[in-house]
């Protein structure tokens, strides 16, 4: 199914979309945890690398890849997952589900949505 209507809604940090009169809207964070890419799935089976630290990504840029897909540009310099028109359908209309998902492995693997931060002391 090809998307009527894509919009970068950078303001709200979304990626707006129309499939057959259906708007969805998806957020930066979803997107980037769900890449399609090999540095996020693996290149097999039980291979996916786990995101987090995630909460605060943005989305800084929508590139068409031929009449089939988006290149999605994140701050956090990930650049190389082609989001084909099937896939972003999936993830369109299976968010709620494939979110629910992802908050729990997070929480089994005590990972979090939030960046690590590192505490530095001096000592005199």
């Amino acid at each position: 199914m090809i998307p009527e209507k894509i919009k970068l809604h950078r303001g709200a940090n979304l990626l707006l979309l129309r499939f057959a009169g259906q708007d969805y809207e998806l957020p930066a964070e979803y997107l980037r945890v769900h890449s399609p890419s090999a540095e996020v799935q693996g290149h097999g089976p039980g291979q996916a690398v786990l995101q987090y630290g995630k909460r605060h990504v943005k989305l800084d840029k929508v590139e068409m890849v031929g009449n089939y897909a988006l290149k999605l540009i994140f701050n956090d310099g990930h650049d190389s997952g082609i989001y084909t028109w099937a896939y972003l359908y999936q993830l369109a209309t299976e968010r709620e589900a494939r979110w629910q998902v992802y908050l729990d492995t997070l929480h089994a693997q005590q990972k979090t949505r939030d960046p690590e931060t590192s505490v530095v002391r001096f000592i005199n």
